[in-house]
């Protein structure tokens, strides 16, 4: 039976808010602690097990898991969610943990399209450390893929649900993951029931594959049994760096003994952004996560850097040069409105929005004699145009690079054109 909205555990010290989420193996509930008046997570055992003969058994190893977790919750790692309490509750084991608010990586990429490579590797890292805390401790997590990657907005990421069903339940050909879209993070070795820490090194490089492409990768069960590549990221985003992809391409090697036999040698293999962002502060507090999956665990201090950019990465030489080319060019152009929207065009078909630039651009240029006026915009622009627009791809998204780079032209030809028509002396040809 699912505990409904008003429910009373422990006498009324929880109180049921909702069901956060249901799987094969247990219920997650959002709650309030009553006397603390604060938000907790509460796992409990789907009770449609108790059908299965080997019920009591998967109670047990639900004990045993609960207290592994809450062991880890005693030297807080601040990058894994916190357990805080095991009780029974009418024959049924609840499991709480703390509710904290954020956003999943998955739904972050899924809004905001492929992330810089600095934004990524910096989130990455950060669970990095926390696996590497892990593994220390005996366990392998299994279930690290983007859904169970809370980003919060100072940049910290922490890592939850740590896949407590695929170390209870019996091993019988199904990931600990049972949401399909979780297959393209997991290694084929998984299905096994294996528990090496190579499958913690494949889902987050996995992970780091979506996050910086945008694309959940080919799953290792379709290269297995089909022969299917695994697309390099730089094939998706010709930004990505030699060193990132050569990274993300070891640690989802198809065999487990040709990738790195560590987390803490894997991270090695991701490129350096230390002298590039500003550091987070290594005392950060705990803090609370919200988990709409199964388990989240718990963490310590963090000491990766946040993801903002330093200003001295940008190229401001370069926009200010851009800036002026245009703004010479909206000088240069005839006073009228039709060869200003046809500038406007130009300025926009180096960006992302060409498609809709070129098919006014031709329209307009058909109707009134401007090609040679336009080749030379384009031979001047194009010239010192992608060099910074490569450089920014590597902090921003393309959308926001492509508006930065659009904003800078469009600023350009308007100041141009307002010298035009305030100092018609200038344009005078």
């Amino acid at each position: 039976m699912v505990w409904q909205k008003g429910y009373k555990l422990q006498g009324g010290r929880y109180v049921i808010e909702k069901v956060l989420g249901e799987g094969g193996f247990g219920i997650t509930y959002q709650a309030q602690h009553t006397l603390l008046k604060q938000w907790v997570v509460i796992k409990t055992p789907n009770e449609i097990l108790k059908n299965d003969s080997e019920y009591p058994n998967y109670v047990k190893r639900f004990i045993q898991e609960g207290r592994k977790l809450a062991q880890l919750s005693q030297q807080p790692h601040p990058n894994i969610v916190r357990v805080t309490e095991l009780f029974e509750e009418s024959k049924t084991y609840c499991l709480v943990m703390d509710f904290v608010p954020g956003e999943s990586l998955f739904n972050l990429v899924k809004k905001r399209g492929a992330l810089p490579e600095l934004e990524a590797v910096g989130y990455i890292k950060q669970i990095g450390e926390a696996l590497i805390f892990v593994h220390h401790q005996g366990l392998v997590h299994r279930d690290a893929h983007p859904g169970n990657i809370m980003v919060q907005k100072n940049g910290k990421t922490v890592l939850i649900d740590f896949g407590i069903a695929g170390e209870i339940m019996p091993q019988d050909g199904y990931f600990t993951s049972h949401h399909p879209a979780n297959i393209a993070f997991a290694p084929y070795e998984q299905m096994r029931g294996d528990r090496q820490v190579t499958i913690d090194v494949y889902t987050l490089a996995a992970s780091l594959y979506y996050a910086v492409t945008g694309k959940r990768p080919e799953s290792s069960l379709d290269r297995k049994l089909y022969n299917k590549p695994l697309i390099p990221p730089n094939k998706y985003v010709s930004t990505i760096s030699n060193e990132l992809n050569l990274a993300i391409l070891k640690g989802m090697n198809l065999e487990a003994e040709n990738r790195p036999q560590s987390m803490r040698e894997w991270l090695k293999l991701l490129p350096d952004f230390s002298n590039q962002v500003y550091q987070v502060s290594q005392k950060i507090e705990h803090q609370t996560i919200k988990t709409d999956k199964t388990f989240p665990v718990v963490v310590g201090v963090n000491n990766s850097p946040s993801t903002r950019v330093n200003s001295n990465d940008i190229p401001w030489f370069l926009l200010g040069l851009i800036n002026l080319i245009y703004l010479i060019t909206g000088v240069l152009l005839p006073a009228n409105l039709v060869t200003l929207f046809l500038a406007l065009f130009l300025a926009s078909i180096p960006t992302r929005f060409y498609k809709w630039a070129v098919d006014n651009f031709m329209e307009i240029t058909l109707q009134r004699i401007f090609y040679y006026q336009a080749v030379i915009i384009v031979a001047v622009i194009s010239n010192v145009y992608f060099y910074p627009k490569e450089k920014l791809e590597k902090y921003f998204s393309k959308l926001n690079t492509s508006l930065i780079m659009l904003c800078t032209s469009w600023l350009g030809l308007f100041l141009g054109w307002l010298i035009y028509k305030f100092f018609p002396v200038f344009a005078n040809r």
